[in-house]
């Protein structure tokens, strides 16, 4: 919505803002954010916090450099790894809030600093290049707007008309109720992380494919 009403503005303050390739590049621009935005916000809707999602995504992007510049394997190897290593990072980050009982803003930033450690590591802190011109055209055009926007809509119809989302509203509204009518609060906490963190490896996938 904002970013809507930023457009609208910019637009009446300037008729040449209005054109076609700069309204690609805007919306090109923000998809990856758009995405990152979809995976916080279901943590957020739990009552918790993901301070990790960011470096996260640095993280799997590096993991994908390694997969596909380094190693040399497949395209789609690096996009499974990418995706993978958010799944499993949100997943350690969820066993820590919902098995430990570590606060959310305490778990989430151990997981930042390791994220980013690890990856000045395996990087050595210089840059990756992907050369793998299949993987240059994920980023490529209007595809990042059509996978941000397509997992809008779908988490749109997930958390307003299923289970998982009614699930996910009920805990972050009152979790010791939402136990108490026999939701397993745990595995459903460990699991909005992990899928959080997915979303991050994707984020990481469309970042470095442009």
């Amino acid at each position: 919505t904002s970013l809507i009403i930023l457009l609208i503005g910019f637009s009446l303050a300037s008729p040449n803002f209005m054109q076609t390739s700069n309204m690609i590049a805007i919306l090109q621009a923000t998809s990856v954010n758009g995405v990152l935005a979809v995976a916080v916000t279901l943590v957020i809707i739990t009552g918790g916090i993901d301070l990790s999602i960011g470096t996260m995504m640095t993280f799997c992007a590096v993991i994908t450099g390694v997969v596909l510049t380094y190693a040399g394997l497949p395209l789609l190897l690096g996009v499974i790894a990418a995706i993978a290593t958010g799944a499993g990072s949100g997943l350690a980050s969820g066993t820590f809030v919902a098995k430990m009982k570590i606060p959310p803003f305490i778990a989430t930033l151990g997981m930042m600093l390791f994220a980013r450690g690890v990856a000045q590591w395996w990087s050595k802190g210089n840059p990756i290049s992907f050369p793998t011109e299949a993987y240059a055209k994920i980023g490529a055009g209007m595809m990042p707007v059509v996978i941000f926007l397509s997992l809008a809509v779908l988490f749109h119809f997930v958390m307003n008309y299923t289970l998982y989302g009614k699930h996910t509203y009920a805990i972050g509204s009152n979790e010791a109720a939402a136990r108490m009518s026999g939701i397993n609060v745990p595995r459903h906490l460990v699991l909005v992380y992990a899928i959080a963190g997915m979303l991050a490896g994707l984020s990481a996938v469309i970042l470095t494919s442009k």
